[in-house]
C-alpha cells in the first residue's frame, strides 16, 4: 500500500510541477502556474500523514516506510532545485529564455560541493523522520525496518562526499562541442 502511495506521490509531484511550468509558458498564466508549482510541496505533506497514519493504525514498518522518509528528505532538499531545473528547461523552449548553461572545472566541483549538502540535509531530514515514527510507534519490534536504513543514508551521503571529492581533484572539462557553441556568437 505504501510503495503505491510513493509511486503515486512521485507522479503527483512531477504532474504538479510539468502542469504547472505549461500554464505558466504555454498557456501564459503565470498566477495558475505558481498555484500549481506550490501543490509540489503539499504532496510531501500527504505522503508523510499516509506513512503515519498506516503505522498508527497497527502496520509493522517496511523498507517502504524508509523509502517514503528518504523520498521526503530529499524532496524537501532538492525540490527547489530540480522545478529550477525544468523551469530553465521550459523558459527556454517555450519563452525564449537562455540556453541551460553546462558547467566545468571549479564551477561543477561547486555545485557538487552543494549537492554533498543537500546531500546530507536529506539525510538527515529522513533520519529525523524515521526516529520520529520510531519514537512515535514505541515498539521496537514494528519498527525494525526503519533502524536499517540508517545505514543506507550513510551509504548515500558517502557516495556523494567521494562523488564531489573526485570532481575536486579531477574538475569535469567542457566538451569540445560545448566549447565550439559558446565560442560561436
Amino acid at each position: 500500500m505504501i510503495l503505491g502511495i510513493i509511486i503515486a506521490c512521485e507522479v503527483g509531484f512531477w504532474a504538479a510541477i510539468l502542469s504547472g511550468l505549461a500554464a505558466r509558458y504555454i498557456l501564459g498564466a503565470k498566477r495558475l502556474g505558481t498555484a500549481l508549482l506550490l501543490c509540489a510541496p503539499l504532496i510531501d505533506v500527504v505522503l508523510l500523514i499516509a506513512v503515519t497514519v498506516h503505522l498508527s493504525s497497527g502496520a509493522a514498518a517496511s523498507w517502504h516506510h524508509g523509502l517514503a522518509a528518504l523520498y521526503i528528505g530529499f524532496s524537501i532538499t532538492y525540490g527547489h532545485r530540480m522545478i529550477a531545473w525544468a523551469d530553465t528547461r521550459f523558459a527556454h523552449r517555450y519563452a525564449d529564455g537562455p540556453a541551460p548553461s553546462k558547467l566545468a572545472g571549479a564551477r561543477y566541483a561547486q555545485r557538487c560541493w552543494g549537492d554533498f549538502l543537500r546531500t546530507l540535509g536529506a539525510a538527515v531530514i529522513a533520519g529525523g523522520i524515521l526516529a520520529a515514527i520510531t519514537w512515535w510507534i514505541d515498539d521496537p519490534v514494528r519498527t525494525e525496518a526503519l533502524t536499517r536504513w540508517n545505514g543506507i543514508l550513510g551509504i548515500v551521503v558517502a557516495a556523494e562526499f567521494i562523488w564531489a571529492l573526485s570532481y575536486t581533484i579531477w574538475p569535469r572539462k567542457l566538451s569540445t562541442s560545448t566549447v565550439q557553441n559558446l565560442s560561436t556568437p
